[in-house]
C-alpha cells in the first residue's frame, strides 16, 4: 500500500501569506469580499501557486452496499444501491445534474456493491459484495479495508494525471449514515443519541432503534479509536474507505478537496486521522441537515460554505458550492490592483 504518511506535505503556509497581500492589492476594501478572499488564501496554501485554479473538477462516487442493512437501519432496501448506480450511468440523479452544471469529470465506481452490475460504464473495482453485519462480525478484513482505500487513492489519482484540478467525491450505499454514524461516534467520543438522525426518512422510533443498533455495535467489535484503519474494518463501509482515499491522494497531489455532507465529511475524518496534514487540503462545501455532520465539521475545524437543508449525499452539496472556489480564483486572477488600474489607494 502507498505510503500515505510520507506522501503528504503540510499546506504552504508562506504562499498564503504572499495571495493574501496580493488579494490586499487588488481594488477593493481590505476584507471586503469576506470569506471568498479566505478561500482564495487556502488554494494558495493548498496548490502552493499564485494564482491557483479549480477547473476542471473531479467527481467520483464510489457504490457499496451494508449488511447492516439486514438491522432495519434504513428507510430503503439494499437493491436500491444497484438501481440508483444505473441512474447515475443514465445521467438522471442530482450529481450528474451538478457535475454537468460545473463541467466535471465524472466517473461511478463500485467499490462493493452487492450484485453485480451489467453496465459498461461503470468502473468496477469491488472489493467484496457489501460489507458484513457489523453487528455480528466486523465490517470487512483488514486488508479489504486497505484494499478500498488503495481503490479510492488510484481512482483520484487518474483523474488529477487528466487534469483534475478539485476532487469531490460523493457515496452511493443504503444503509451508509449507519456505519458513518459508528465511526464518528468512535472517533469523537460521543454519545451516539448526539449523531444519528432521520437518514433518509426514519422516523422517531427508527430512530431510536438505530442508536441502540450502532451503540450495540460498537460495544461488540471495540474498534480502536487510534486506529482509524481498525475503525473502517470493524464499522466502516467500503465507500467511506474508498472515498479516505481519494482524499488522501488529493492532498498528496496537492489538489482541494471539497468535501460534502456527513458521510463526505466522516470520510474526511479517517483521512486526517491516517494523516493530520490531509486535513489542511480540505474545504467543507455545505452544512448538512444530519444532526452529526455538525460534529465532524466542528472536528475538522472548518465552516461550511453554505447551508442550503441538504441531505441527499452523492457529492451534491459540494458541486452545487464548487463555483464559489471559481469566483474565489477568478478573483485573484482577473481583477486589476489599485497600481494596474491607476486608482489611488486608501491613505
Amino acid at each position: 500500500m502507498i505510503d500515505l504518511i510520507t506522501a503528504i506535505k503540510p499546506v504552504n503556509k508562506e504562499k498564503g501569506t504572499e495571495v493574501a497581500a496580493y488579494i490586499d492589492t487588488l481594488t477593493k476594501p481590505p476584507g471586503s469580499l469576506g470569506v471568498l478572499e479566505e478561500i482564495a488564501i487556502q488554494l494558495g496554501e493548498i496548490t502552493g501557486e499564485d494564482f491557483p485554479t479549480v477547473t476542471p473538477p473531479a467527481v467520483i462516487v464510489f457504490a457499496a452496499d451494508h449488511g447492516i442493512v439486514k438491522e432495519g437501519v434504513s428507510a430503503f432496501p439494499q437493491e436500491v444501491t444497484a438501481q440508483m448506480v444505473y441512474n447515475f450511468l443514465n445521467g438522471g440523479a442530482g450529481i450528474n445534474v451538478f457535475s454537468r452544471q460545473i463541467g466535471a469529470k465524472f466517473e461511478i465506481v463500485d467499490v462493493g456493491v452487492a450484485s453485480d452490475l451489467n453496465a459498461e460504464d461503470v468502473i468496477v473495482k469491488k472489493v467484496r459484495y457489501g460489507t458484513g453485519n457489523f453487528m455480528v462480525e466486523d465490517a470487512m478484513t483488514r486488508a479489504e479495508a486497505e484494499q478500498a482505500l488503495q481503490v479510492g487513492y488510484e481512482r483520484a489519482q487518474k483523474m488529477f494525471e487528466q487534469g483534475a484540478k478539485c476532487l469531490i467525491v460523493g457515496e452511493m450505499g443504503i444503509g451508509n449514515t449507519t456505519p458513518s454514524s459508528a465511526i464518528l461516534a468512535v472517533l469523537s467520543g460521543r454519545d451516539i443519541t448526539e449523531l444519528v438522525g432521520s437518514g433518509t426518512g426514519l422516523d422517531s422510533d427508527q430512530v431510536k432503534h438505530k442508536q441502540s443498533v450502532i451503540k450495540q455495535a460498537i460495544e461488540a467489535r471495540q474498534p480502536d479509536r487510534n486506529d482509524a484503519i481498525d475503525v473502517l474494518a470493524k464499522v466502516g463501509g467500503l465507500e467511506i474507505a474508498a472515498m479516505t482515499g481519494a482524499m488522501l491522494a488529493a492532498a498528496a497531489n496537492r489538489i482541494p478537496i471539497l468535501l460534502d455532507g456527513f458521510i463526505c465529511t466522516v470520510s474526511g475524518l479517517l483521512a486526517a486521522a491516517i494523516n493530520p496534514h490531509a486535513c489542511g487540503y480540505m474545504i467543507v462545501g455545505h452544512r448538512s441537515v444530519e444532526i452529526g455532520h455538525n460534529v465532524a465539521i466542528n472536528m475538522l475545524g472548518k465552516k461550511p460554505l453554505l447551508d442550503l437543508g441538504f441531505r441527499l449525499g452523492e457529492g451534491t452539496g459540494a458541486a452545487v458550492a464548487f463555483p464559489i472556489l471559481q469566483s474565489a480564483v477568478l478573483m485573484v486572477k482577473e481583477m486589476a490592483t489599485f497600481s494596474s488600474a491607476g486608482i489611488s489607494g486608501k491613505e
